[in-house]
Parts: C-alpha cells; structure tokens; sequence
C-alpha cells in the first residue's frame, strides 16, 4: 500500500493530539482524510499506520462515537470498510452547541455560589459569556463556510 502524504498527516495529527484528541484516533482520522473512496479497512490502516489491528479498532471506535468516521459494509466481504462522515468537522462542532450552552448554565451557577469571591466570579462569568458567544455564532459561521464551498467547489 502506498502511503501518500504519511509526513503531512502525522504534522496534522500531531496538531490534532495538542488540541487533545487521543494520538491514535487522530492518526486514523488524517489517515481517512486521504483514503481512496469507499475508504479503508482496518487492516489497510493499520498496515498503513503500521501499528496493530488493536490500535485501529480501538481508534475507530473513539472516531465513530465522535461522529467523525462511519463504518461501511461490504456486500460480500467479511470486513467493513471505514471512511469519514461527510462534513464531519462542522457537523461535529454543531452537534456540540448544546453542551456549550449547558456548560455556560453551569458556570453560571459557579460565578453565583462564588459571589463572595470575586476573581473567582469574574472567571466564571468570562467563561460563561464566551461559552455563550461560542453557542450563538458557530452557527452562523457554519452556514458562511456552507455558503463559500458551494460557491467555491474544489
């Protein structure tokens, strides 16, 4: 198996672990960013990332709870194939607003039970605030970047 582009997907997995993705999972998922269509098997990332069977279940299964990849099934053939869920990025960052806004309720009560404190107040309500920010705007960035591929395609 070729391994195209192997130095500018571990950079990128590199990045994507110090954002604090587990190492493995972000390796495979650079690895199916540059999978032929109708992805890869387990076997073919792991060959690919020259690392285990294990390794890769283990990673795949993070990236398809994470709603990154998705597992393809082969008529006819004892294994699946795995490839990456189309838009996954923004739809992964959308799915996630509610827990920005449930996150900033809960910090909100923080900056309340700490009033007496007010360092400790001030955090919580940046925190808050920006969690909130982040919650109302991400759509709207998602529709701008939605708007500018279909305008743009590659």
């Amino acid at each position: 198996m070729e391994h195209r582009g192997t130095e500018a997907a571990e950079q990128a997995a590199a990045m994507i672990t110090a954002a604090g993705m587990p190492r493995m999972p972000a390796r495979v998922l650079m690895a199916l960013v540059a999978a032929p269509a109708g992805g890869y098997t387990a076997a073919e990332l792991a060959e690919r990332l020259e690392v285990s069977p294990a390794a890769v279940s283990g990673a795949v299964r993070y990236l398809q709870d994470a709603h990154f990849a998705r597992r393809l099934p082969s008529a006819g053939h004892r294994r699946d194939r795995y490839d990456l869920v189309a838009d996954s990025f923004h739809s992964v960052v959308i799915g996630n607003l509610p827990v920005y806004t449930r996150m900033a309720d809960y910090v909100e009560k923080i900056a309340a039970e700490t009033g007496e404190e007010p360092a400790a107040a001030e955090r919580a309500a940046q925190m808050a605030g920006f969690l909130r920010f982040m919650a109302e705007r991400m759509p709207q960035l998602v529709d701008e970047w939605i708007a500018q591929r279909d305008a743009n395609p590659a």
